[in-house]
């Protein structure tokens, strides 16, 4: 533990120049594409229960508003508390520790969510999964801050960003793929093929449903990759590439931070338009595979693999290309880090409503898709605002308390409110569709045809209504992105 506490070292002295960035531009760029990997695997290990939703809803017998507390404050509650101590950790130790430490911690965590016995399990290793991920993207940014140059960390930023929806296709892909062909048995017959005993014995393999093998396979690979981050990735002087003027040694306080922050009305307008936009997206994103497959009656492989993947794709392009945007008219457009998604999101709610409300997957999904580009421009913003505003002492500290609103308000709420808007609206088509019948009745077996009926479509259209009346809410987060545009230009000191 040596090098525990890190110390800034002579800007000569550092490999590169702070000109151009911390060590040569390959190392940069491979710098880069490790702490995308590490973000990649930290939203395929938080996604992967959206894709998971209705088998584990059948295994433990389940409500969606239940669903939504395990996707949401299962997840965002101990993971937004705790953020803040790990960045002010970060702020004067090794990050790449951290970083390392916290994909392990992750990783393993989401493996054990394969071997939940009951839902309360389950509800605790996904608690165990936030406090590891907790300590990833605060250290993450201000690594990224010191190894580019500001003119570049914008679309830095943006591709650090591409893990959320990177990370979204690969965990729909490889969930739908596992789900749908891959379970217990499967696995334990091809075991015996190879006359591995010890194996064959060691589970229960035929019991074994393919959401808990989901949860190992996607889980394992993040241990190594912890390895990989600690072995390759050095660290860097703290604000190495800041400007001569912004360079300060002195370690600041977390009140001071917020003094800071608090002087700077862009960011707090930002803040609010991704935690609406957040709040939204991951309300929505927890139900949307089940959406598809109670709405379009779809299987979970062609709803996570065949659509939720092309949307995945969309969302990509248009994470990348708002931070790119960003930079490159950055002299032109000063304000661009706010207009970019202020004009998106007035776009995506007509796209999006169209889009759910169609009857016709060929005419649902090219606008979704388009929806699903518009919208993603917000990442950039969630990035690059709150480590533009403040200098290297602080940097970690600042993204840490932006997540800690974003995550608490939008990840802790949303999934939990449009699961509990979804079960009432379900509740109330049900009624009027045959008022003898409720939501415990339509768990039963002996249904009629005509009752099973019933239970289906208030099922799906309980949730395809919550869905749209989410979707309004991103006017909110419009008029926010244009407050912050009044003032961004001066708060980040353009």
């Amino acid at each position: 533990m040596a090098e525990a506490t890190v110390t800034s070292v002579p800007r000569s002295s550092a490999r590169g120049a702070p000109e151009t960035g911390y060590g040569s531009r390959s190392y940069r760029n491979y710098i880069l594409g490790i702490l995308l990997t590490v973000y990649i695997f930290n939203f395929i290990d938080r996604t992967i229960i959206n894709i998971l939703t209705e088998p584990i809803k059948e295994s433990f017998g389940v409500e969606d508003w239940q669903m939504g507390l395990l996707g949401g404050p299962a997840f965002a509650i101990l993971y937004t508390f705790v953020g803040i101590p790990i960045a002010r950790f970060s702020e004067k130790h090794h990050r790449v520790w951290i970083i390392a430490g916290s994909v392990f911690l992750w990783s393993l965590m989401t493996v054990l969510c394969g071997f939940a016995t009951s839902f309360i399990a389950l509800f605790i290793f996904r608690i165990g999964v936030s406090i590891g991920e907790a300590g990833c993207s605060p250290p993450a940014n201000s690594l990224i801050a010191d190894y580019f140059v500001p003119a570049e960390r914008s679309t830095a930023v943006s591709v650090y960003a591409l893990g959320i929806p990177l990370g979204g296709m690969v965990a729909y892909v490889f969930g739908g793929y596992i789900v749908g062909s891959l379970d217990g048995p499967i696995i334990g017959a091809l075991l015996a093929s190879w006359n591995w005993t010890w194996a064959v014995n060691a589970l229960d393999w035929q019991n074994i449903e393919g959401w808990r093998v989901a949860f190992a396979v996607v889980g394992v690979p993040g241990l190594i990759v912890a390895a990989i981050v600690k072995l390759t990735i050095a660290e860097p002087p703290r604000g190495y590439t800041d400007p001569v003027e912004m360079q300060n040694r002195e370690q600041v306080g977390f009140r001071e931070v917020l003094r800071i922050l608090s002087q700077k009305p862009a960011y707090w307008h930002v803040t609010m338009g991704v935690t609406i936009a957040s709040f939204v997206n991951y309300g929505v994103g927890q139900f949307f595979v089940s959406f598809l497959i109670r709405t379009h009656e779809l299987s979970i492989f062609d709803a996570s693999v065949k659509i939720a993947m092309a949307l995945a794709v969309m969302a990509a392009i248009g994470t990348y290309m708002s931070g790119y945007l960003a930079d490159r008219y950055a002299k032109r457009f000063p304000k661009a880090l706010a207009l970019i998604p202020m004009f998106a999101l007035i776009g995506v709610i007509p796209m999006h409503v169209t889009g759910y409300l169609a009857e016709s997957l060929w005419l649902a999904v090219p606008l979704m898709m388009v929806g699903q580009m518009l919208l993603y421009t917000y990442l950039c913003p969630l990035y690059a605002v709150p480590s533009g505003v403040v200098d290297s002492r602080m940097r970690a500290t600042a993204v840490a308390v932006t997540l800690f609103i974003v995550n608490l308000l939008g990840y802790g709420l949303g999934p939990p409110l449009i699961g509990g808007l979804s079960t009432i609206l379900n509740a109330t088509f049900l009624s009027g569709l045959d008022p003898a019948l409720t939501l415990e009745a339509c768990k039963a077996s002996n249904l009629t045809a005509a009752a099973q009926g019933a239970c289906n479509t208030a099922n799906a259209d309980g949730l395809r209504w919550s869905m749209v009346l989410f979707k309004c809410l991103y006017l909110w987060a419009i008029f926010h992105f244009y407050m912050a545009s009044r003032t961004i230009q001066r708060d980040m000191g353009r």
